[in-house]
């Protein structure tokens, strides 16, 4: 739904030369114009109106000198820098752009009829006089010569397969008649056909096509042949088929013009050679005919170039250039331009800008040059308030086709009416006034100007009641009239009665701005009022609807204000916000005006798809652009569109923002099919409506949009409006409580209110979560104020805080009403409450209300069944007792009646609290169901008995039954075995013991060794001597096993009356003091002798080698560390030598911390029971080991805490000694501990340095850095002091240095 809007026409002085141009060609490197007459050849710069060069072609022979002569072909051939032409007497001759010197290349003695050079300019195809091809290399060497016209269809004659006659085959809508219809002889060319061949080649240069007159019908055929002169396909026997000819670049199609019975139309024949579409020009059969057709280079834009077959009324002939583009499969004459009758300014060559897409270079038989440059627009309204019909109209000849989106999307071609007018129009303008921007008015070929209005507030047209105006209205004439096509260009229409327009200045770097009015004499006329010289050329022109300025662009992209109401116009530099020029550092093919944070500023897109503010680029690869409502909204070649808020951003922001990928939630990004564009952007709504490469056209409700709308509506407490969108749009409509809790809570009955519908309340309701949908499904906008978070009550969420809030609105409103919405409240909670629900549908059950708006027991029933699971449902109405809500609710489910009738008859007939237990013991609420049971009497406690025991409700049961009480016995009893099953045979003891079991008690006692409760158990039973003695062995053996040698001794000395064994266990434990007691007690000194002495001798000497080893081996993991470190530091100099992370190493070490990186997950990820096991495997000491480093820091960690609390076990050892006079022994024993101690005290800062801890653990290289460690590390230049990440370091172990283990006797 674009139009091409004229940016710019570019017209020199004419020339001085003899006769007309006949040919014409683009020069793309230094963007001359090459042109060639029937007498000479020459370069022109247009710019300067000067000719670069020119050479004599009669002069030197190459055509008569008496104007007979013609040139058949021009081409400009860059890779020699000269102008290849070829006349029509057989000459191809080579004009040197350098020299201005002419050479004859070659010579064809029958003349030549057209020349051609492939688009890579390797080969060159000539027609001969002879109705022969010549096809040569860029070096003029012949390849292959053949005939136009043969019999042959080509290589790509279609195959028959024999599927039955033609009379049996199906026709389509002509029926079978078609069958018998007789075929049509071909009608020979037209009598003004100059019966001369076409050549054109395909873009990738691999086909040309020839149409030429055939000499057997004498009607024009069109062949193509491949680049080796192959024929291919020879086209369908066609009537009416016309001269003019014209691949498409892009290789789809090939253009011609054919005269059908009654019309005129341009048709497209595939390389096959059959007919594929076309569309009618507007013109009768008989009324114009086609001089040449001319695709631009991006087959976007096919210019048909027409002369009237007769003269007018007045002896002259008209020519008109048109535009034609194609949408949708639909073809729309854009521009038309009227040349005229005057011969000299009516067109002698055309030809469109190899560089430049969308120029067109035309020569005139005067020889004036004229270069215009257009540009896709999209011609919207710019209204910005919901008066605005979101208006696009779109050009087709002599109608505008105009689609009011706000109130339908119409795909075009279609539209939702049509403007016809007089003649074809080049330009559509809206009224740039508020609440009046539905107003067009549109410039016609003809000069003329044609308004449609909604409201009849203009003089200048009235307008029908029901929108625009439909019927053509009386045009207005410019004044003085424009001699030449397009003169008027960039047309604004400011206000009802002024029009601003651009004309080409009196020099061609100029331009004058025009300020049109209705003229004073004349109702159907506007006469220019004032004109403004500007001292450029004028590209581009915009309006702000807001604010109503007026900036225009230059064609050096410096931007000018115009100040249009004062009372005279006048003009002054575009300032930025410092108060400095500014301007676009390139030309822009399209630009709007914003405000951005409150600031005017100009947006532009270039032919290169970057997006500039003044001369700040916003972003690459944009494919349009649109701004509505202080948003900017934009499509890109990644297939995004991106919505930005205008209101609170910044340059830069809006720089940084489209240049992100987006997150997750990004409201701004939305994805969009590949090739979309912004057609327009609904104002005062959320829809934007895109078209598709095919035409085709997609509304989407954009995010950002969506999202602002409903911001502002919550913020103004229209929930109706909120609510409604977010149902069509599928938001979630949490965000109406999470937007500002606050406010929803204080106007929660106005919510209620206006959704006016228990069903939308309950759809509120339904959606409830917990999540805040503001933090991270729908984030605020940077910059917008955060209301004050709700701290819900105690045990309280937020679905809670809101259900209790809408219930207490409902029940205000209209308990009857709303009460399906009651009941929603209740059951939505965090923790349902359903009981209740059931409670006040079974009240209503009982006394139904007589409200007209009360719903039934039955919906409210239904509704909650909706609301919950059946079964859930019927569980919950059991578990409230009550039968006959029960039977209301299964009566609703699908439940067969013969499974619950049964069950309920059956309870109905039990005692209630066995009635409550079944119940409860069905539902699985177990507690409930022992409460009740326990409340039966004795008969039911086995049937409890055997609850607890299979659900493990002990301790419940305990409770329930009175202390003292045999039950509560007999469950204290089961309970001990219980946990006598699981391991805890101390707390079955004390069970039993206090429940009057004293043997059980001991039993448990004995096989936990509490030996303390064991004898107390024992002595109440009471045990005789003798097997208190035994028992008090049995637990004394037990305790040595596990290395309770202090209360063995106790036992075997007070119970079992055996002193020698309690010495010989307390000894054992080295207890050495505690055993001389014992043995001074009961006077055992043979004991000293034979054992304690013994056995001192037997621990020093073990405690020495066992101190020794400790030595050893800390020394030796101490030197080992020590040169693990040093190899790594000196990586880690290497690879500082080596120029940092970026060495050729680093991809190394990325690797490598990768793959340990994620074997510490893995390991991380097992089971506790084998976490253990792996952490030692992980932590091996294997020399070289990846883990050798934290595994030495571990080792020698556990070695100083050994040693560290050996202190209390030296000192007693030591005392023995000493009294036992082993002096030397003692203090060997003390020198030896000593040392080792002061030695891990001095390594403990070593091993682990103050530095470790505060480093971080992140190296510059290791086993586990990675590439962004590595850099991270390196840039900020720290040296570490350990290799290897924090979370594998050990804590350093805390040494006792206050414990006191030394004899001072020993130092003297």
């Amino acid at each position: 739904m674009r139009n091409l809007k004229l940016l710019k026409s570019s017209r020199s002085s004419p020339l001085e030369g003899p006769g007309y141009p006949q040919a014409v060609a683009v020069r793309a490197d230094t963007g001359t114009l090459l042109a060639a007459s029937h007498s000479s050849i020459m370069e022109y710069d247009p710019r300067t109106g000067q000719v670069v060069g020119e050479a004599s072609l009669a002069a030197e022979g190459f055509l008569p000198e008496d104007g007979g002569g013609a040139v058949v072909g021009l081409q400009h051939l860059a890779e020699v820098d000269s102008a290849c032409l070829a006349t029509a007497g057989g000459d191809v001759v080579l004009f040197n752009l350098n020299t201005s010197q002419l050479e004859c290349v070659g010579s064809v003695s029958s003349g030549l009829t057209a020349m051609a050079w492939s688009p890579d300019e390797e080969l060159v195809v000539l027609a001969t006089g002879q109705e022969t091809i010549v096809m040569m290399t860029k070096d003029f060497e012949p390849i292959v010569e053949f005939r136009i016209h043969q019999e042959d269809f080509g290589e790509g004659k279609f195959v028959t397969l024999g599927w039955g006659k033609k009379e049996t085959q199906f026709h389509g809508s002509e029926g079978k008649q078609a069958a018998q219809r007789k075929k049509q002889e071909v009608q020979p060319a037209a009598a003004w056909d100059d019966g001369r061949p076409r050549v054109t080649w395909r873009g990738d240069g691999q086909l040309f096509a020839v149409g030429a007159v055939c000499p057997r019908t004498g009607a024009r055929t069109v062949r193509v042949w491949n680049r080796e002169g192959v024929l291919q396909a020879t086209s369908e026997p066609i009537s009416g088929l016309e001269g003019a000819l014209c691949w498409k670049p892009s290789g789809s199609l090939i253009a011609a013009t054919r005269r059908h019975a009654n019309k005129h139309a341009v048709v497209f024949l595939e390389k096959n050679g059959l007919l594929h579409g076309g569309f009618a020009l507007p013109f009768s059969r008989d009324q114009a005919q086609v001089t040449e057709l001319r695709w631009n280079h991006d087959s976007t834009v096919l210019a048909v170039w027409l002369e009237e077959a007769a003269p007018g009324g007045d002896g002259r002939v008209n020519a008109y250039v048109q535009l034609w583009a194609v949408g949708n499969y639909h073809w729309y004459l854009k521009q038309s331009l009227d040349f005229g009758g005057d011969a000299l300014k009516a067109p002698a060559c055309l030809c469109w800008d190899p560089e430049r897409p969308f120029r067109l270079h035309l020569l005139t038989r005067g020889w004036t040059s004229v270069a215009y440059d257009w540009s896709w627009t999209t011609d919207r309204s710019p209204g910005a308030g919901a008066a605005d019909n979101a208006n696009v109209a779109v050009i087709d000849g002599d109608k505008v086709l105009v689609t009011t989106f706000r109130q339908a999307v119409v795909p075009p071609p279609m539209c939702s009416f049509e403007l016809q007018l007089a003649s074809p129009v080049n330009q559509v303008t809206f009224l740039c006034q508020p609440q009046r921007t539905n107003q067009l008015a549109a410039l016609t070929s003809d000069g003329q100007i044609s308004v449609f209005v909604r409201f009849g507030t203009s003089r200048l047209q009235p307008s029908d009641a029901d929108g625009l105006s439909h019927a053509p209205p009386p045009p207005l004439r410019v004044t003085p009239p424009q001699e030449e096509p397009l003169a008027l260009r960039h047309l604004l229409w400011l206000e009802d009665e002024l029009f601003v327009g651009v004309r080409s200045g009196p020099l061609p770097s100029s331009s004058t701005l025009l300020m049109l009015r209705p003229a004073q004499d004349a109702d159907d006329a506007l006469a220019i009022r004032g004109e403004v010289d500007v001292g450029g050329v004028v590209i581009g022109m915009a309006r702000c609807s807001r604010t109503g300025a007026v900036a225009f662009q230059l064609e050096d992209g410096a931007i000018r204000t115009l100040l249009w109401d004062g009372p005279e116009p006048s003009l002054q530099d575009w300032l930025d916000s410092g108060g400095r020029s500014a301007g676009f550092p390139v030309p822009c093919v399209q630009m709007s005006l914003c405000s951005i944070s409150g600031q005017e500023c100009v947006l532009g897109l270039t032919d290169r798809c970057q997006l500039y503010a003044g001369d700040t680029q916003l972003a690459s690869g944009v494919s349009s652009f649109a701004v509505c409502n202080d948003f900017l909204l934009v499509t890109t070649h990644s297939h995004a569109c991106r919505c930005l808020q205008l209101k609170d951003a910044s340059v830069k922001g809006l720089q940084a923002a489209l240049s992100s990928d987006g997150s997750q939630n990004d409201e701004t990004l939305r994805r969009v099919e590949r090739g979309s564009r912004i057609v327009t952007v609904v104002p005062r709504d959320t829809r934007v409506v895109l078209q598709m490469p095919r035409g085709n056209l997609e509304t989407v409700h954009h995010r950002a949009l969506v999202l602002s709308q409903l911001r502002t509506w919550l913020d103004a407490l229209r929930f109706r409006d909120a609510f409604e969108s977010m149902r069509k749009l599928r938001i979630n409509l949490n965000l109406i409580y999470d937007h500002n809790p606050e406010v929803f809570l204080e106007n929660v009955e106005t919510f209620v209110t206006q959704l006016d519908s228990p069903n939308r309340v309950n759809l509120f309701l339904t959606e409830l979560r917990e999540e805040d949908t503001t933090c991270g499904m729908y984030p605020r906008p940077e910059g917008s104020p955060v209301p004050v978070r709700i701290r819900p009550a105690a045990g309280r969420t937020k679905v809670d805080t809101v259900c209790e809030a809408l219930r207490g609105a409902v029940e205000t409103l209209g308990p009857n009403r709303f009460f399906l919405s009651t009941l929603t409240a209740h059951v939505k909670k965090s923790v349902p409450e359903l009981e209740v629900a059931l409670q006040k549908v079974h009240e209503l059950r009982v006394n139904p209300s007589e409200a007209p708006d009360a719903v039934s027991a039955d919906e409210a029933l239904k509704h909650l069944l909706f609301l919950v699971n059946v079964n859930d449902l019927y569980d919950h109405s059991l578990g409230t007792y009550d039968f006959d809500l029960v039977l209301m609710v299964a009566e609703k489910s699908q439940k067969d009646p013969k499974e619950y009738l049964l069950f309920l008859n059956m309870l109905k007939g039990l005692e209630p609290n066995y009635q409550r237990f079944t119940i409860d013991k069905h539902l699985k609420r177990y507690r409930t169901a022992l409460q009740h049971l326990s409340r039966c009497g004795e008969e039911r406690f086995p049937e409890a008995l055997q609850l607890v025991k299979e659900q493990k409700l002990y301790s419940e049961a305990l409770r329930l039954y009175p202390a003292g009480g045999s039950l509560h016995k007999a469950l204290s009893c089961e309970y001990a075995r219980h946990l006598v099953d699981q391991q805890q045979a101390d707390l079955a003891g004390l069970l039993l013991w206090r429940c009057g079991e004293p043997a059980g008690a001991l039993q448990a006692f004995a096989s936990s060794s509490s030996w303390s409760n064991a004898i107390c158990a024992a002595q109440q039973i009471p045990l005789p001597p003798d097997q208190l003695a035994l028992l008090a062995r049995d637990l004394a053996g037990k305790l040595i096993e596990q290395r309770r040698y202090s209360e063995a001794a106790l036992l075997l000395d007070q119970y079992a009356k055996d002193c020698e064994e309690a010495i010989l266990a307390l000894i054992t434990g080295a207890a050495w003091e505690e055993a001389l007691r014992l043995i001074y007690m009961h006077d055992r000194h043979d004991i000293t002798e034979t054992n304690l002495r013994p056995a001192l001798l037997e621990a020093v000497s073990s405690q020495n080698a066992f101190l020794e080893a400790q030595s050893a081996a800390f020394a030796r993991h101490r030197s080992r560390l020590a040169a693990v470190r040093e190899q790594k530091e000196k990586a880690r100099l290497d690879l500082l030598d080596e120029d940092g992370p970026d060495g050729p190493d680093a991809e190394l070490y990325s690797e490598a911390g990768s793959r340990y990186t994620h074997s510490d997950s893995r390991v991380s990820s097992r089971s506790s029971k084998n976490r253990r096991k792996a952490e030692r495997k992980r932590l091996s000491l294997k020399e070289g080991g990846p883990m050798e480093e934290p595994a030495l820091m571990s080792a020698l960690g556990e070695l100083v805490a050994t040693m560290d609390k050996m202190r209390e076990e030296v000192h007693g050892l030591l005392r023995a000694l000493v009294l036992f006079r082993f002096d030397s022994r003692a203090e060997k024993l003390q020198l030896i501990y000593e040392a080792a101690l002061q030695a891990m005290a001095a390594a403990v800062p070593e091993v682990w340095p103050e530095g470790l801890q505060s480093a971080g653990g992140a190296p510059l290289a290791g086993p586990d850095s990675t590439a962004n460690s590595i850099t991270a590390r390196f840039q900020q230049q720290q040296t570490p002091v350990t290799s290897q990440p924090a979370s594998d370091v050990p804590a350093a172990p805390k040494m006792r240095h206050g414990v006191k283990w030394k004899l001072s006797v020993l130092s003297l």
